[in-house]
């Protein structure tokens, strides 16, 4: 019988619910872009999907005990009102399924010391959960559309990551480029959370958590990025390491 500790780690991936065709059929389904998982499963990872559930708390707890990390990945606009904001005449139409969903399993990861990795969206969120706020279009805060240029082609943005930070662990201190696809972003920071990149706009381009726990939010898109697996390499190691503890076994260099 193989121990856990040749196990691999489980990350769990969030999807959102959207109408898809497969030949005769035209239904509502789980998706998820692939690369979001390929980046899993190259880095070592087993990857397990995560569609929103109807009753949210009591899925996030039962889903959460079987997994070693969790991956908040992008999508559409996190719903306003959860910032105490007007929703603004271009932000996406609500998703309460997913917005309530994610929250759950983010909360829950929290209580729990899992470790996360937010992408896009998923650092909207985090930032929300924690009491932050959101620009709804940096179009009109910012003065530009670099952050999307529309029609699915990504964006190529550089983000000057902070020495010192765990980020710069895993991608390097100083400049870095990345895949950009958001017309929203962060506004006021939430609680517990430092910025450790930005663009020369001012603007958080990524984030962890403060003291124990290992939260680690990037506005942009890693899994674009298939020569650069680091992100998702460092949540696939943390989760070894979250794996380990949990089963009570001694983690080893």
């Amino acid at each position: 019988m193989a121990s856990n500790a040749s196990r691999k780690p489980v990350i769990g991936l969030t999807t959102y619910l959207e109408q898809a065709r497969q030949g005769v059929w035209d239904v509502r389904a789980a998706f998820l872009p692939q690369q979001y998982f390929d980046s899993v499963t190259a880095s070592g990872g087993v990857a397990v999907l995560l569609p929103p559930q109807p009753e949210p708390q009591a899925a996030a707890d039962a889903v959460l005990d079987g997994l070693d990390g969790l991956i908040l990945t992008g999508g559409v606009d996190v719903e306003p009102s959860l910032y105490g904001a007007q929703r603004h005449p271009l932000t996406d139409p609500a998703r309460p399924d997913r917005d309530a969903w994610e929250l759950a399993l983010f909360r829950g990861a929290e209580r729990r010391r899992t470790p996360v990795l937010a992408i896009c969206r998923g650092l909207q969120l985090v930032n929300v959960s924690r009491g932050g706020t959101l620009h709804q279009h940096l179009p009109e805060a910012l003065g530009t559309e670099r952050y999307r240029v529309g029609g699915g082609v990504f964006a190529t943005n550089e983000v000057t990551v902070d020495e010192g930070s765990r980020l710069a662990e895993l991608v390097g201190a100083g400049s870095l480029e990345v895949h950009s696809y958001h017309h929203q972003g962060i506004d006021r920071l939430g609680a517990g959370l430092v910025a450790t990149a930005r663009t020369d706009d001012g603007l958080v381009q990524a984030f962890e958590s403060e003291g124990e726990g290992y939260v680690v939010g990037v506005q942009w898109h890693p899994e674009e990025n298939r020569e650069d697996r680091r992100l998702f390499a460092g949540l696939v190691a943390e989760a070894s390491v979250f794996a380990s503890r949990s089963s009570g076994q001694e983690v080893t260099a």
